[in-house]
């Protein structure tokens, strides 16, 4: 039988440059301090299994083949692998977070572990058609993912959300409220420091190019191709340039430079690919300003999220300009925290933008605004103990300190 008590299994792989493996980084280390280790079961970066090995302390994890042409066959290869993981296994508590990995175990949750935890940053029912357009068209395979994921909320003892947008989509279907908890995410502000640009003379230098920057992913809900769109409009009035970081389809990325070589601001565009944080902050700190610039859509509107990009540069001494939508005005305030602009509007972010260059006293107070909110609301620390907190109240005990 297994020493762990808790199993926190994620069809995801651990670790990488994305928003999901830090928060599940964050979190695994967090339940391990607290319940004297756990076991973390991931994607494997490889076609092989990976035996348990100790990750980081106390976080033991095993890495599941995840193989096929398609997400459907790679699900299903990893389910059947996880299946063959969780004979004889039995936990107080396993943690999923989505039903790619939760759903084997909602079935057959009495067989697997007492309390089961489902963390709901997106539900595939809603994402899903943004990666796989002709998903939209598809209604049968939408209703089995629906289906999966009631099955999943239903069987679930605890649901952690990092948004209240999130919490009240899950409530209209059907979650109780006392099986609620939001916990947003965080930040490592060992790695995202302060960098003063007031004290560097270099804020918004009105002499230098203004140096723009956009990281996270590519996905089409968070409005990558409206950044581009303001770099050709900033342009026409002062030069720009704009440095994009983040995972995307080689499909994705060629859209993104023909429009930009449409809007002839081609030789102002450099697409990177994603990177370790302690590289990311490097280009933060030589941005001028960091762009958000979610669009309004189910996944940002219906479902919601916690944008983990708009509190990792809130934390940096850059200031932020993000869409003025309702998961955003949790985070923090307009004017104070951030600039929020009209979501889908170029014209309005190249607005701001002009706006901070002209102003760079405004500029200066954002930013520092914004990481003394960081510091007291929104670190991982913050974030993990909140989680430590929920478990605590499903009657898990936490290990004894010598």
């Amino acid at each position: 039988m297994n020493k762990q008590k808790i199993a926190y299994i994620s069809f995801d792989t651990v670790p990488a440059p994305k928003g999901a493996a830090i928060h599940i980084t964050a979190f695994s280390k967090s339940l391990a301090a607290a319940f004297n280790g756990i076991q973390l079961v991931t994607v494997s970066p490889t076609v092989e299994f990976i035996d348990a090995q100790e990750l980081y302390l106390q976080v033991i994890q095993t890495a599941l083949p995840a193989c096929g042409d398609n997400l459907i066959q790679r699900i299903l290869y990893f389910r059947h692998f996880l299946r063959l993981w969780l004979q004889d296994k039995q936990f107080e508590a396993i943690h999923i977070r989505s039903i790619y990995e939760g759903f084997v175990i909602a079935l057959n949750k009495q067989k697997y572990c007492h309390k089961l935890i489902f963390e709901v940053n997106g539900l595939p029912s809603i994402e899903l058609k943004y990666r796989y357009p002709n998903v939209v068209d598809d209604r049968e395979l939408l209703h089995k993912l629906y289906a999966q994921e009631q099955i999943c909320l239903k069987a679930a003892d605890l649901i952690a959300t990092p948004s209240y947008v999130t919490s009240e989509y899950l409530q209209n279907r059907g979650v109780p409220t006392n099986k609620l908890r939001v916990i947003p995410n965080g930040v490592d502000l060992d790695v995202f420091t302060y960098y003063s640009k007031d004290k560097a003379g270099k804020i918004l230098n009105p002499q230098d190019a203004l140096q723009i920057l956009y990281f996270g992913t590519l996905s089409p809900w968070q409005g990558v191709n409206l950044a581009i769109e303001t770099l050709a409009l900033i342009n026409q009035e002062i030069p720009a340039y704009l440095t994009i970081i983040g995972q995307g389809r080689n499909d994705q990325i060629k859209i993104l430079k023909q429009l930009a070589f449409k809007l002839e601001v081609a030789d102002k565009l450099n697409i990177l690919e994603p990177m370790l944080q302690q590289e990311l902050i490097k280009y933060i700190h030589l941005s001028d300003v960091i762009l958000a610039p979610l669009t309004p859509n189910d996944r940002n509107l219906v479902q919601g999220c916690c944008p983990l990009k708009i509190l990792e540069g809130m934390a940096t001494g850059t200031p932020v300009i993000a869409s003025d939508l309702p998961v955003v005005r949790e985070l923090g305030e307009n004017g104070v925290h951030f600039l929020l602009v009209k979501p889908g509007s170029a014209k309005a972010i190249k607005d701001a933008v002009l706006r901070l260059h002209s102003e760079p006293e405004l500029a200066t107070q954002l930013a520092a605004n914004a990481r003394n909110r960081i510091e007291q609301h929104y670190t991982w620390n913050r974030a993990g103990e909140a989680l430590v907190a929920a478990y605590t109240e499903l009657g898990i005990k936490r290990s004894s300190k010598k």
